[in-house]
């Protein structure tokens, strides 16, 4: 497993922790973050103290590359993290301890697929026999392409599915005419939106797929109940902030992410409105069951998950506020 952290430590003396009964310093594991819009809102809440306000002391943010395995040990040691329900789904079946407590990012909003400005590709309807880019086998990419050309009439075999290896790698496909059309989510698409034109987006091409959920480990919930509970209400916190203050939202994450403010704001902006089917991008915690059923059927037909999967029975809603607690 491949990790980045990124922490923010507040200088402490231990017997001074000790003596005011502060909560312990712990880290949070959130997939991708730092390259994948899904965990900016963690980013937020720490910047902003939103953890502290809610008797959560996260001091750091552990990023993995997800998938089964790597859930499962990126939930080594951590009470509370965010990951694909697919991903979640295989460390489940894998024989990982674990349980969604939340639901995070309601659909595919950060996805667009570009092509070059030049291109003839004017439509989905002209994808057949062209070059189309995924990350790798088994991928989120490679399913929603698959869906792409099923909702323009066509079968997998109608175009050709092109691997490059990662969102990064495929532009410079794209750029290079090695494929002609190149999946992107955020933050990348706002990086390279002048440079090329929007086919499609997730919004406008498909419907609600769950994308990210929280999760815990079965000894986390059973002992660090307030810790997750605190957690939740800080992120839920964190996204309304972003809806009212993208632009600050946006210089705030945008050294993590390694990319400009300008860029930042733009993905911000651009997910903070974003609707699909009157679903938005970041939710509140609140399970929506339907797109999560979704998104593991998607899976399924790419092979990522095998043997049928009962999403109920991986959904825990006990963490989430009162108001919020009844699955939609």
């Amino acid at each position: 497993m491949h990790y980045r952290v990124l922490t923010r430590l507040v200088p402490i003396i231990a017997f001074s922790v000790l003596a005011l009964g502060t909560a312990r310093a712990e880290n949070i594991a959130v997939g991708n973050y730092g390259s994948s819009a899904n965990g900016m809102p963690f980013g937020v809440a720490l910047a902003k103290g939103f953890f502290k306000e809610e008797g959560a002391n996260v001091t750091g943010i552990i990023s993995s590359q997800g998938g089964g395995t790597s859930v499962r040990n990126a939930m080594s040691g951590v009470a509370y993290g965010e990951a694909n329900p697919g991903a979640v789904a295989v460390a489940i079946q894998q024989g990982a301890d674990l349980k969604i407590v939340s639901d995070n990012v309601l659909t595919i909003a950060e996805f667009a697929w570009l092509v070059k400005k030049d291109s003839p590709i004017k439509t989905i309807a002209d994808l057949k026999g062209k070059k189309i880019g995924y990350t790798n086998p088994r991928s989120t990419s490679q399913a929603l392409a698959i869906l792409l050309l099923k909702k323009a009439g066509y079968k997998p075999e109608d175009a050709e599915l092109t691997k490059t290896g990662g969102f990064g790698p495929m532009v410079a496909a794209l750029e290079l005419g090695q494929i002609d059309v190149a999946a992107v989510t955020e933050p990348l698409w706002s990086q390279n939106k002048d440079k090329y034109r929007v086919l499609i987006t997730g919004a406008e091409a498909l419907p609600p797929l769950d994308n990210v959920v929280g999760i815990t480990t079965g000894e986390a919930a059973k002992t660090r109940g307030d810790f997750i509970r605190a957690v939740i209400r800080a992120r839920r916190k964190a996204v309304q902030f972003m809806i009212d203050h993208p632009d600050e939202a946006g210089d705030i994450v945008a050294k993590d992410f390694n990319i400009t403010p300008e860029v930042a704001r733009s993905a911000i902006r651009n997910l903070t409105k974003s609707m699909t089917d009157g679903i938005p991008y970041w939710g509140s915690g609140q399970i929506h069951l339907d797109g999560m059923k979704r998104i593991i059927d998607v899976q399924k037909s790419v092979g990522a998950i095998e043997g049928d999967i009962d999403v109920s029975k991986m959904i825990d809603t006990s963490f989430l506020p009162d108001d919020i607690k009844t699955p939609k």
